[in-house]
C-alpha cells in the first residue's frame, strides 16, 4: 500500500490524537515538535524538532509529504506562502489561516460576507474606546488582534480606568487593539464542519460548551435545550464561513446564543476542543475527518452514536501523579473513556479529558466531572 504522508506543524495534544485516526487510515503522520517532550512527539515515530516560525526547519519538514496542516494556527503565512510556492499543498491555506490568526482580519471578513458579529472597532487610544463605549454601552471587551487563546488577550472592561490600565499592556509585533460590542448571551455553543478542497462539507451536532476563566471545561453534545431550527442556523453560518473563507480540513465556529440571536465570536481552523467527545461519540471523529479533508477523500458520518456525549477537561491542580488517578476512576465508572495527553502538571493547565455517553446528559455531567476532578485532586473519593 502505497500511502500519503501528512505533516502536523505543532506537537501538542491534537497532533497526539490525530496521530491515532492518521494510524487507523493507515497514512504516514509527521509531526513538526517543539521539543521531545511533546504529547505528540511522545508517541509519534516520524518527528522532526524546530520552530513553526523557523522557514529552514518548515522547508525540511515539508520534504516528501503530501499535504501540511496544523496542530495551531501560529505558523506566518509568508512562510506557508513559500512552501505554497514550492508545489507543498498547506490545508488550510495561508489566506483562509490568516482569519484564524488575525481577530481584526476575520471580524472584518465574516462583516463582509454578511456573518452577525458583536459589533466592533480597531482601536489605538483610550478616546476611542470611551467613544465606542458611548456606541455600545459599558462593559466592552477589549483584545489583542494576535496571539490571544484560551483567555488570554481578552479583558471585559467596565470602565475608562480599566481600558486605561489594559491599553498599557505591550501589544506581540504586529497586533493592534479590538474593541467588541459585551454579548449578553445566555449560553456558548460551538459548530463544526468538515471542508474538503473540492466543496463536500458535513456538519457535527452543535455542542454547547462551558468556559472557566477563558478555557473550555466542559462540553454537551448535542446542546441541551437548543431548537432543532436554531441548530440548524449554527450549522448553516459554519458551513457558509468554511466555504467563502475558503477552509480546508476542521472548522470550529464559537458563537454566543443570546436566545434570540446569534453572533459569531471566534473561529478555529483545525480540530478543536469542543469535538474532542467525538472521538468516541461520533461515527467519524473530527481528527480523522480533518485527516479526510485535507487529503482530499470523501469524508466520514458526523453523526452522534448516542442521544448525549459530555466531556470534561482534566485541568492541572494539586495532584501531579495522574496515573495513580486511573484505578479509582476507571473501577468507579468502567463507562468513561480517559485521554491524557502526556503533559507536565500545572496549575489550569489542559492536562486530558473525559467523555462518557448516554441518555440523560445531567447525569453524564456528574460522572464526567468526578473523573476529572480526581484526577485533578480537587476530591479524593
Amino acid at each position: 500500500m502505497s500511502a500519503p504522508i501528512v505533516g502536523m506543524i505543532g506537537g501538542g495534544q491534537l497532533a497526539r490524537m490525530s496521530a491515532e485516526a492518521a494510524t487507523a487510515l493507515g497514512i504516514g503522520f509527521r509531526v513538526l515538535a517543539q521539543s521531545p517532550t511533546d504529547p505528540a512527539a511522545q508517541v509519534v515515530r516520524d518527528i522532526h524538532i524546530g520552530a513553526h516560525d523557523d522557514i529552514e526547519a518548515l522547508l525540511a519538514f515539508a520534504q516528501g509529504l503530501a499535504v501540511i496542516t496544523f496542530d495551531h494556527e501560529h505558523v506566518p503565512p509568508a512562510y506557508l506562502e513559500q512552501l505554497e510556492a514550492l508545489g507543498v499543498a498547506v490545508r488550510p491555506g495561508p489566506s483562509a489561516l490568516f482569519h484564524a490568526q488575525d481577530k481584526i482580519h476575520m471580524r472584518q471578513s465574516l462583516t463582509d460576507i454578511g456573518v452577525r458579529c458583536p459589533r466592533w472597532h480597531v482601536v489605538s487610544a483610550l478616546d476611542h474606546v470611551t467613544e465606542f463605549a458611548t456606541e455600545v454601552n459599558w462593559p466592552v471587551v477589549l483584545k489583542t488582534s494576535r496571539g490571544g487563546y484560551d483567555g488570554r488577550g481578552v479583558w471585559v472592561i467596565k470602565s475608562a480606568e480599566q481600558a486605561a490600565e489594559v491599553l498599557a499592556t505591550p501589544l506581540t509585533p504586529g497586533a493592534q487593539w479590538l474593541a467588541e460590542e459585551h454579548i449578553d448571551f445566555i449560553q456558548e455553543i460551538c459548530a463544526q464542519v468538515a471542508r474538503s478542497p473540492h466543496g463536500q462539507a458535513v456538519a457535527y451536532p452543535v455542542a454547547r460548551t462551558k468556559q472557566i476563566d477563558g478555557i473550555c471545561a466542559e462540553v454537551v453534545v448535542p446542546c441541551p435545550g437548543l431548537v432543532p431550527e436554531r441548530a440548524v442556523q449554527a450549522q448553516e453560518i459554519a458551513l457558509r464561513i468554511a466555504r467563502d473563507l475558503n477552509v480546508t480540513g476542521m472548522l470550529a465556529v464559537e458563537i454566543f446564543d443570546t436566545g434570540a440571536e446569534l453572533f459569531v465570536n471566534e473561529l478555529a481552523m483545525r480540530p478543536h476542543n469542543s469535538g474532542h467527545w467525538s472521538i468516541e461519540g461520533a461515527v467519524t471523529s473530527q481528527f480523522e475527518n480533518h485527516l479526510r479533508a485535507v487529503l482530499d477523500l470523501p469524508l466520514g458520518d458526523p453523526h452522534a452514536v448516542a442521544p448525549y456525549a459530555v466531556m470534561v477537561n482534566i485541568l492541572g491542580g494539586e495532584a501531579d501523579d495522574l496515573y495513580s488517578a486511573y484505578r479509582h476512576v476507571l473501577a468507579r465508572d468502567p463507562g468513561i473513556k480517559v485521554h491524557l495527553y502526556g503533559k507536565a502538571v500545572r496549575p489550569g493547565r489542559k492536562l486530558g479529558h473525559v467523555t462518557v455517553m448516554g441518555e440523560d446528559y445531567e447525569k453524564l455531567l456528574v460522572r464526567g466531572r468526578h473523573a476529572a476532578d480526581y484526577f485533578a485532586g480537587v476530591i479524593d473519593e
